[in-house]
């Protein structure tokens, strides 16, 4: 998946990732379960991966960056659903 920005959502299980390129063209939604985000970062190329903060938010920024993605946490007041 070729994305400039990836917006994840972080619930307990089951991560939703929404890819968009240039200026704001979908590139893709995918449905990752737990086991499958540290596979599917290490595969893309460099790009910016958004993230609603949270406790949880914290750790999956860590393990993300490791694979060169710029990592931004976003305040819940500005995440729209």
């Amino acid at each position: 998946m070729e994305a400039a920005t990836i917006g994840l959502d972080i619930p307990k299980h089951v991560f939703h990732i929404h890819a968009v390129v240039g200026e704001g063209q979908v590139a893709g939604r995918q449905r990752l379960g737990r086991g499958e985000i540290m596979s599917f970062f290490s595969s893309l190329a460099a790009c910016l991966v958004g993230i609603e903060a949270c406790a949880p938010a914290h750790h999956w920024a860590r393990e993300i960056r490791q694979f060169g993605q710029d990592v931004s946490l976003i305040p819940p007041a500005y995440v729209k659903p």
